[in-house]
């Protein structure tokens, strides 16, 4: 069995197939029936009306419709396409078991536990028969494909047929005719003869469950709860039992005819599903669950497809395989069909048969053959099938065979895997059992073995000598002479391989993907398909083309692949000339495909950079569509995108992502869309297009943004004419704006004055020097002058100059791509469009014709009423109406042609690129980021206090960039520092930031921390050893050796902190002996360097021996001898303070001290924590504290807080690998 389909549900009661789709209905004993694709395995739909159980379900031959019969005693008729019941058909009393639909007439049969058949018409939605007859439960009611019959079967343990041709007679009556309608109505009335029993088939020893017709012949096959299925065969008069097929262990729920093949199918309550042959009566194969219970078959129409539902849920199944086996050589195709060896030749698309294959002796299925392997020199084929767990046959072609297939050959037979020739005269052969293959010659005699090195299942040609040999999840390539693996890849379990022609390539097809490899099995790409792939064949121009289920479709050499037909049926390809590509259908025919593979070698020929025949594709071929121009943005060529695209509004966007401005504008000016403008002036001005950009300003009446750019262009003469626009339209703070950008200070004043800011506008004339208007401002406003300050001098607001004026930015000179210019279809037509229009300096025609809201349309007329109109004469007929652009002279055309083109994207900041490669601190606050190194400091260390740190951030940041002077009036330039830089190091790829700090300058501040230590200078000791502590989280280093070292350097100053802030507290201590006494004591449990161990003790020693503490102090005593002091005083005070203690074994105080019982002293408390009590300890230096100080700052390295979870030190990229 072939499982192509499973569901999980509750128990499947009835199933239906639809005759075009690859759909099936399962009706559920919870009440919901299910649609399910059981072709992409997916549920489509669901309808819940029914109350109760769904026994019966039908799909209609050619309408959107589906009945359902159910144990609410309702009949359903449902519309899939509109998702809903569109009615009920009421009448029966009982359980309904079965229901369908007539393949011809608007009827549907159903069959009921009340002991009838009913026939409605589904169009008038009327009963129009009941078949009465059986007493009891009516199990199933079916209509003969063809004829006027309907078989029923019944727990009363008979199987009747039923004559319904009064019925269809009755149906084709003319309406017409008042006679007939009216004894046809006494009939109906009187109870009418519509259906006849024609059969009673009685032989059954139990109650009947089911029974149906065979699709052609005069058959009917019945199964029973006498666990039976019977064979009935009938004729015009007669019918009657003709075999019994025992074998169901329980009763038989349902059994059909094969449409395709000469086979029985039954299924039962035993949990099986059992296949017998029509013809010999005997049992085939059997499929068992393991705890599910089958109720119902189902067979498609038209397909190989049978669907049986059990308990839980239902599966879609094949009995065997349809695939013809085949194999290609050179201009021939060798295929399999109704047990013949064919071959087809592709030149002359002739069929021609050679020699009969045996029939296998066995009866089981699925012994057709499977593979076919071809050795042209010898003219001899390997047919491997399935027989005896696997067997081949070798035979030789006699060339006298083409054209008559009649000669019986002698094959030799052998048993194995699989046998694939290697050779031209050698085979290999895969005993599975010892995992080795035998290579044999065509006398079938073992020449060679050799052991495989992977426990493989089948084994594929991979070249001369070479064999693919498969396992569950990897495929190797073996050589068999010199016994090597030569490649060998992970994929999910392959079931067929495609060499490309030249064995370059290789094509590895699972179920549901596709890998593609080189001969050596180096992966270059994998492909996934929801739909099973079928089979594949390599293209001329090495793209790997491959059928699904349903499509032809192509993959590229990088995985990019596409649909290039629909299929109406499953093909097999074989070979592919040009664009016809062969394929063998199931029926084993050759059929020649004509595809289109433009697409695919357009996506070919621009991966590959072929630019100039991209070029002349776009030209000559009709390639277009919405998926076309997403995969050029995808691939990063928009500028080839926009010769495909007709909507300007696309080809707008696409203009813009490619920075295409002329395109941008032609389109602007088609859709004309106030956001098209404003989109076009954003893209003009980062590429620096004034002209454009003032264009797309006019267009949108954006006046504020126009006088800004008149501003910074330094363009004052069409400022001052903004200034004017500004009047006529009355906007008061356009105007001052403007004459503001202009420094016109008379305007100012003019300006506040009308609109009645007096006082403003007294202070501006009196401060610009305008004493004759201040004076006459001073009277009209008398007692409310304002007061000027004293003793400021007042500076004049004057316009900055522009750094360019007029013209475009300088671009950078980039040669252009194969696809400018050379494309345009348009021809010079766009240009001299674009060159009126944007090219131009673009002279006086200001477009401000249609201004808002005025009374008069010529502005020219308002202006003219002004004071100011002699001026505007000047400036040589501003005709404010007048849109048209002004033609440009050629050499400003051919400057701002070479000028505006398209600039380069910009790249990624060094600092961005360092953030999003590093994982470490100190690179992040090199990079100017400081709020992610202080987040990954806080999430490694657990450091919360960053105040100590903020130095060296700021030390990282600059020393890890250098800045370099610009222009005058331009900002400095930043450039970056990286690590480990050199000449030969290619420009493209960024190393990490330099770094100010590094470890060797962390080994010179120990030794001075040393220095000091020995000194006695602690205060600069202990500076010395937190400035080590607040630089480590920021050091970089190279290797894991050297990380080992950084965390052993925080340690060894961890303990120097700590010793010497108790060293420093106790000299603090002048009032407290014992406090005193202890601190010292601790120190000499910090973990020191040897002389600055004896150094404690010495002390420790003598502060003890002074408060008269004498045992404490020989302990002290013994311990400093214990290390062999080497100077010589040491020792001797050593030795005098043992000799007097031992005289007087006492301690005058009591100390918090037992040097007996090992402890470590609190960083924050100073006392000791004994070992087994509780502590908690900082995440950075690994101080220990007492519980209370958990979440408060450290007191040793004052930067983490104590007993915080933190990840760790990562202190070098070596840690992140």
């Amino acid at each position: 069995m072939l499982t192509k389909f499973e569901t999980k549900s509750n128990r499947v009661k009835g199933l239906s197939f639809h005759s075009k789709r690859p759909w099936i209905l399962a009706s559920l004993h919870s009440g919901v029936i299910q649609l399910w694709d059981y072709r992409m395995g997916t549920l489509i739909d669901r309808f819940d009306e029914h109350d109760g159980p769904v026994r019966g379900v039908h799909f209609h031959k050619s309408q959107p419709l589906f009945v359902s019969g159910g144990d609410d005693y309702k009949i359903k008729v449902w519309n899939y396409k509109l998702h809903r019941c569109l009615f009920t058909l009421l009448g029966h009393l009982d359980y309904i078991r079965t229901v369908q639909f007539h393949h011809e007439s608007p009827w549907i049969v159903s069959a009921s536990d009340d002991q009838t058949i009913r026939i409605w018409n589904w169009q008038s939605r009327t009963c129009i028969s009941v078949l009465t007859g059986h007493n009891h439960y009516v199990m199933c009611a079916s209509f003969h494909p063809k004829e006027d019959l309907v078989v029923s079967a019944s727990l009363d343990q008979t199987v009747r047929v039923w004559d319904i041709g009064a019925l269809r007679k009755k149906s084709t009556v003319s309406p017409a005719d008042d006679i007939l309608r009216l004894s046809q109505m006494n009939s109906d009335f009187f109870g009418g003869v519509d259906a006849v029993v024609k059969y009673v088939l009685e032989g059954h020893d139990r109650g009947v469950n089911w029974a149906s017709f065979h699709p052609t012949l005069p058959l009917i096959v019945s199964g029973a709860d006498d666990r039976q299925v019977k064979i009935w065969r009938m004729n015009d008069t007669k019918a009657w039992e003709v075999d019994t097929l025992r074998g169901h262990m329980n009763n038989v729920s349902c059994v059909l005819f094969h449409a395709r093949q000469d086979i029985i199918v039954s299924n039962s309550e035993d949990k099986s599903i059992r296949v017998w042959d029509a013809t010999k009566r005997t049992g085939l194969q059997t499929f068992r669950r393991e705890h599910d219970r089958f109720w119902i078959l189902a067979a498609h129409p038209d397909m190989n497809l049978l669907a049986a539902g059990h308990d839980s849920g239902m599966i879609v199944f094949k009995l065997e395989r349809e695939r013809p086996a085949f194999s290609v050589s050179v201009d021939s195709l060798f295929y399999v069909k109704d047990r013949f060896l064919r071959v087809f030749e592709y030149s002359t698309q002739k069929d021609t048969q050679l020699i009969p294959i045996r029939r296998p002796g066995s009866v089981n299925l699925n012994q057709a053959p499977r593979i076919l392997s071809y050795s042209p020199t010898e003219n001899a084929v390997l047919v491997c099938s399935d027989t005896d767990g696997g067997s081949y046959e070798l035979c030789i072609i006699p060339k006298d065979s083409y054209g008559r297939g009649d000669v019986v050959q002698d094959a030799k037979r052998g048993t194995g895997g699989s046998a694939v020739f290697i050779a031209r005269n050698r085979f290999a052969v895969l005993e599975r059992s010892s995992n080795q293959v035998l290579v044999k010659n065509l006398r079938n005699e073992v020449v060679k073995k050799s052991a495989l090195p992977i426990a493989t299942d089948a084994i594929f040609y991979a070249g001369t000598g070479n064999l693919l040999c498969r396992s569950e999840d990897k495929v190797v390539i073996f050589d068999l002479q010199q016994r090597i693996v030569v490649g060998d890849l992970q994929t999910s379990f392959v079931r067929y391989v495609v060499w490309s022609p030249d064995m370059e390539s290789v094509a590895l097809l699972s179920k549901h993907s596709i890998v593609i490899a080189d001969k050596k099995l180096v992966h270059r790409c994998t492909l996934h398909e929801t739909i099973r792939v079928k089979s594949g064949a390599w293209d001329d121009n090495g793209v790997f083309i491959y059928t699904t289920l349903t499509h032809i479709k192509y993959c590229l050499p990088n995985g990019d692949s596409g649909i290039i037909k629909t299929l109406d049926v499953p093909l097999y390809m074989t070979k592919i000339y040009g664009s016809t590509i062969f394929c063998l259908d199931r029926d084993g025919k050759s059929c020649p495909i004509i595809i289109d593979s433009t697409e695919y070698i357009f996506k070919l020929l621009l991966l590959r950079k072929r630019h100039d025949q991209v070029m002349s594709m776009i030209k000559n071929s009709e390639l277009c569509g919405q998926a076309m121009i997403a995969y050029l943005q995808q691939k990063g060529f928009p500028q080839v995108a926009l010769y495909f695209v007709k909507d300007e509004r696309t080809r707008f966007n696409l203009a813009l992502e490619s920075g295409n401005i002329e395109k941008a504008l032609e389109s602007a000016k088609k859709i004309d869309e106030k956001d098209y403008w404003y989109r076009l002036g954003v893209e003009a001005l980062r590429q620096g297009n004034t002209g454009i950009v003032e264009y797309a300003y006019q267009k949108t009446k954006n006046f504020e943004r126009l006088s800004f750019h008149y501003l910074i262009t330094g363009n004052l003469d069409k400022l001052s004419k903004m200034m004017k626009i500004a009047e006529v339209k009355n906007e008061v703070m356009g105007q001052f704006h403007d004459a503001l950008y202009l420094g016109d200070v008379q305007e100012r004043v003019k300006i506040l004055e009308n609109a009645g800011h007096l006082p403003l506008a007294y202070i501006t004339a009196s401060l610009h020097g305008l004493h004759d208007i201040a004076n006459r401002l001073a009277s009209n406003l008398g007692e409310n002058l304002p007061s000027l300050p004293e003793g400021k001098k007042a500076s004049l607001l004057i316009p900055p100059s522009p750094v360019l004026c007029a013209g475009d930015w300088p671009l950078l000179m980039v040669s252009k791509g194969i696809f400018e210019g050379g494309l345009d279809e348009a021809g010079r037509v766009a240009d001299e469009d674009y060159e009126e229009a944007a090219e131009a300096d673009w002279g006086e025609a200001l477009d401000i014709g249609e201004v808002d809201d005025m009374k008069n349309g010529d502005i020219g007329m308002v202006v003219e009423e002004d004071d100011l109109h002699e001026e505007i004469e000047e400036e040589g007929g501003w005709d404010l109406e007048d849109l048209d652009l002004p033609p440009e002279t050629p050499e400003a055309a051919t400057h701002a042609r070479s000028s505006v083109f398209v600039a380069p994207s910009p790249g990624m900041p060094v600092s961005q690129i360092w953030v999003q490669r590093s994982s470490l601190a100190a690179e992040h606050a090199a990079a100017g980021n400081f709020d992610t190194a202080m987040r990954l400091l806080h999430r490694q260390l657990g450091i919360r206090n960053f105040s100590p740190l903020r130095s060296q951030f700021i030390d990282l940041h600059i020393g890890s960039h250098t800045y370099l002077p610009g222009c005058t009036s331009a900002p400095v330039v930043s450039v970056a520092v990286e690590r480990g830089w050199s000449e030969s190091a290619s420009p493209n790829v960024r190393g990490p930031p330099a770094l100010v700090f590094n470890f060797s300058q962390l080994d010179e501040k120990v030794r001075a921390g040393y220095k000091a230590t020995t000194a006695g200078k602690f205060s600069d000791a202990l500076r010395y050893f937190m400035s080590i502590l607040h630089t480590v989280p920021l050091i970089v280093v190279e290797t894991r050796r050297e990380v080992d070292e950084v965390k052993e350097l925080i340690i060894i100053v961890k303990e120097y902190v700590l010793g010497l802030k108790m060293e420093l507290k106790r000299r603090e201590l002048r009032d407290n002996p014992v406090r005193q006494q202890e601190l010292a004591a601790y120190f000499t449990h910090c973990n020191l360097q040897p002389p600055h161990t004896r150094l404690a003790l010495l002390n420790a020693m003598t502060v003890c021996y002074k408060a008269q503490n004498l045992s404490t102090a020989a302990n002290f005593a013994r311990r400093l001898l214990e290390t062999n002091p080497s100077n010589e005083n040491q020792a001797k005070t050593a030795r005098q303070v043992l000799q007097a203690a031992e005289r007087n074994m006492k301690d005058a105080a009591q100390l918090n001290y037992d040097f007996r019982n090992p402890f470590v002293v609190c960083g924050a408390t100073f006392v000791p924590i004994y070992r087994g009590q509780k502590d908690v300890t900082c995440p950075y230096c690994t101080a220990h504290f007492v519980p209370s100080q958990q979440g408060q700052l450290c007191a040793v390295c004052d930067l983490a807080e104590i007993g915080s979870d933190a990840s760790g030190l990562l202190c070098s990229p070596s840690q992140i690998r």
